[in-house]
């Protein structure tokens, strides 16, 4: 083949985890990227306030609700969602920059920002995780001690509305334990780079060796 190099060169999986929050997003993230160090993880720019344990250009981007809607009227944004009155959203550069060099991009979205990210690109890989229970979720958010017991009882709220929704992606891990959500979730990135979908060139190798 004349382009041989070209046509074996996989695009990189876009793979999301959303869930409501408190369920440990953040955390199961950060464990599989230790185990997964070339994964890149994509930022999210949001309108919401900055914790005190957070960083920007680490944890979000921060931005204004003024600036985040001049990032979306410029297409700057894939996907966009408000929770709580916030915006949230994905920017759309580095993910190319990511997909096209084969790098593989994990993402911590919103319920409705993973399935606008599904209807925008079909071939991205979307996850639920989920609490062990409802009690447990509550007992996660008064422990993080980081918001009012109003705020904490609006969060429960919204996660008995968005928890039914886990029949809408792909995969839904229970978040029981930290280690092994992050194993399943490992476990179906591997999965999903072995689908034949995305073995691109891989007859024209075989045949040719």
């Amino acid at each position: 083949m004349s382009d041989s190099k070209s046509s074996l060169t996989r695009r990189g999986l876009l793979v999301s985890v959303s869930g409501p929050s408190g369920v440990g997003k953040g955390t199961v993230i950060e464990k599989v990227r230790e185990q997964i160090p070339d994964i890149a993880h994509s930022i999210s720019v949001t309108s919401r306030p900055m914790r005190s344990c957070e960083t920007n250009g680490v944890s979000y981007y921060f931005r204004t609700e003024d600036e985040f809607k001049q990032m979306m009227a410029r297409g700057e944004i894939l996907e966009h969602d408000i929770y709580l009155n916030n915006y949230y959203g994905t920017p759309i550069k580095p993910l190319i920059d990511h997909i096209e060099h084969g790098r593989d991009v994990l993402f911590d979205l919103t319920v409705s920002g993973s399935l606008a990210l599904k209807e925008n690109y079909p071939e991205a890989v979307t996850i639920f995780l989920l609490p062990p229970t409802l009690s447990e979720l509550r007992r996660r958010l008064i422990c993080r001690g980081t918001e009012s017991m109003e705020l904490i009882e609006r969060r429960l709220l919204e996660a008995s509305v968005e928890i039914p929704k886990a029949d809408l992606f792909d995969y839904a891990v229970i978040n029981d334990n930290v280690h092994d959500a992050a194993q399943r979730i490992i476990a179906i990135i591997e999965a999903e780079k072995h689908r034949y979908c995305r073995q691109i060139g891989i007859e024209d190798r075989i045949l040719e060796g």
